[in-house]
């Protein structure tokens, strides 16, 4: 089960440089060879086979790497249109989809884990599924009570395939890293094999699961489904009736769809933490689904998949990361530092510019000052080569900058959010938002 994936990830790494490297030193010779067709109609198309193969390699694996491209697939709005295009489909798609594994794996995998007798409880199951993600898949079926039910099924070895995956990528990262430049690879990778163990069990995401689902039963814009059973490799789940996840909104949906969903997207985020003590933490567009009303118009947002989420120890955000967004957005870089100090995100004894160290967080700040702000590709781009440019000088405040380990899954699912909401185009209320769930900074 693991010599597989060893092979897959290293032909992925190698696909993963293909277009940085051979792309572009050959596109010209190609273009040259191939009927007088021009170099960039040629780089154009093995661009796009690379992107197609990337996807497939990654999919197959159903572990670490298919996370990884998922992650991967929230930041592609930070680069420049000129290197992720020709990736974006490709990388959407794994927000939504990943190949199945066989029916009769599955009816294996349920009655190993939920009993011989599992068909007394759910009597039909669909053939094939209609979804399938990084370590698992899911199928639709009926419980013996009339109700519609989804039913995640775990591949069988996935830890051990997501453990492997995981290692390999992390050895792989230097290799990986040019597909994403600016991004780091090796921290990215280290976070989703500290969380890979909490995802792989079922009775942990069925835990967290139930808790949203009683904080948001009642909310007039939220829906999250009940837990019906589960096993530590089953979960079945009341079945959420959606036509569409938050990734076709991305691409096909119109001003008012992306506006409205992404509000609803925003809210969810930070009022799951006063609410239930935990944030969900994989903002990736396939856990999120429209739910639009009988006419037709923008409606609930529906949320999936419980297994990444952070246990809060103050049953809550943190009160010093609102308070000191709003030191920032009242530009005031002499307490903004001295609170960084106090939290650890600046190592002792470094000395910082504090009117540097200000500009190098404002991608953190400026949304929220303006009653409503516009996220896009453009703007995200902008303020992730600015601060991500060795001849910037705010590129010297990262290097000073330390991340609490408290903070690392709270930050990557803000990039991942900010990263989602840019890919939608949405506007919010974002301030708004931070006033009312976000302890520390209304005060």
């Amino acid at each position: 089960m693991t010599e597989l994936p060893r092979k897959a990830v290293a032909r992925t790494a190698r696909l993963a440089a293909l277009p940085l490297g051979y792309a572009g030193r050959n596109a010209l010779g190609l273009g040259k060879r191939l009927g007088g067709r021009s170099a960039e109609a040629v780089m154009s198309e093995i661009q796009q086979r690379t992107a197609e193969q990337l996807f497939r390699t990654l999919g197959e694996l159903k572990g670490g790497a298919m996370k990884f491209g998922q992650a991967m697939s929230v930041l592609e709005a930070a680069l420049p249109d000129e290197l992720v295009g020709p990736y974006r489909t490709e990388l959407t798609r794994l927000q939504d989809s990943a190949p199945p594994m066989a029916t009769q794996t599955v009816r294996d995998q349920i009655a190993h884990d939920l009993g011989a007798e599992w068909r007394d409880e759910l009597v039909w199951l669909d053939g094939g599924p209609t979804a399938a993600a990084s370590i698992g898949q899911v199928h639709q079926g009926r419980w013996r009570d009339g109700r519609e039910v989804a039913v995640k099924v775990q591949y069988p070895g996935a830890g051990e395939a997501l453990q492997s995956d995981l290692r390999q990528l992390g050895r792989l990262a230097r290799t990986i890293g040019p597909l994403m430049p600016g991004v780091e690879i090796k921290p990215l990778v280290e976070e989703l094999q500290a969380r890979a163990k909490d995802e792989l069990d079922y009775t942990l995401e069925a835990e967290a699961q139930r808790a949203f689902a009683d904080a948001f039963r009642d909310d007039p814009d939220i829906v999250v489904p009940d837990v019906v059973a589960v096993g530590h490799e089953v979960l079945v789940t009341e079945w959420l009736d959606s036509p569409a996840s938050l990734a076709s909104i991305i691409r096909d949906g119109t001003q008012e769809e992306r506006d409205h969903y992404g509000e609803l997207f925003v809210r969810f985020l930070f009022a799951g933490p006063p609410r239930t003590g935990m944030l969900h933490a994989d903002p990736h567009p396939g856990n999120f689904r429209v739910l639009p009303n009988d006419d037709g118009s923008p409606g609930r947002l529906g949320v999936l998949d419980y297994g990444a989420v952070a246990r809060l120890p103050d049953a809550g955000l943190p009160e010093a990361m609102g308070r000191l967004i709003r030191i920032a957005g009242d530009r005031d870089p002499e307490d903004l530092v001295a609170g960084l100090r106090e939290e650890g995100f600046i190592k002792p004894g470094l000395d910082v510019d504090p009117a540097l160290v200000l500009d190098y967080l404002s991608p953190f700040v400026e949304p929220t000052l303006v009653e409503r702000f516009r996220f896009s590709r453009t703007w995200m781009q902008g303020q992730f080569q600015r601060i991500n440019n060795p001849k910037e000088p705010t590129y010297a405040v990262a290097l000073k900058l330390n991340l609490p380990p408290a903070y690392l899954l709270i930050h990557r699912t803000w990039l991942g959010g900010v990263g989602v909401l840019s890919q939608l185009g949405a506007e919010a209320p974002f301030r708004a938002i931070l006033e009312e769930h976000l302890p520390g900074f209304a005060d």
